[in-house]
């Protein structure tokens, strides 16, 4: 079996996650965070649409972290982005970790909301 090393470019990797935190990048951060291409940022849970919609031109899909487990998005949280022209998919927080991780060293155009485990 040949190994290869992934090359993220800009963009950071969710490391790992816990209580409360995610490690994305080597660096930590605590709450709910959204991760896109070239950076990471605070994110208010579902009433902010704004930070994720200030990068659209960018996103092609969001998935959307739920927490430890799998939740409905509220509809005008998942209207808003649709609205705007992305996609929507709603996981628990550690798949959306690793679908994230995966589609990002493919170099996809893909964002992630992140409500900690």
């Amino acid at each position: 079996m040949r190994l290869n090393e992934i090359q993220y470019d800009d963009s950071k990797p969710v490391d790992s996650y816990g209580p409360g935190f995610f490690r994305i990048g080597g660096q930590m951060f605590e709450g709910a965070i959204c991760a896109f291409s070239g950076g990471v940022a605070p994110w208010g849970g579902y009433n902010d649409v704004e930070t994720i919609l200030t990068r659209k031109d960018d996103i092609d899909v969001v998935f959307v972290g739920t927490g430890s487990e799998i939740a409905h998005l509220p509809a005008d949280f998942r209207d808003a982005l649709e609205e705007a022209g992305l996609g929507v998919e709603a996981m628990a927080s550690p798949a959306a970790c690793r679908t994230y991780n995966v589609l990002l060293s493919e170099g996809r155009r893909i964002a992630v909301a992140l409500i900690p485990v």
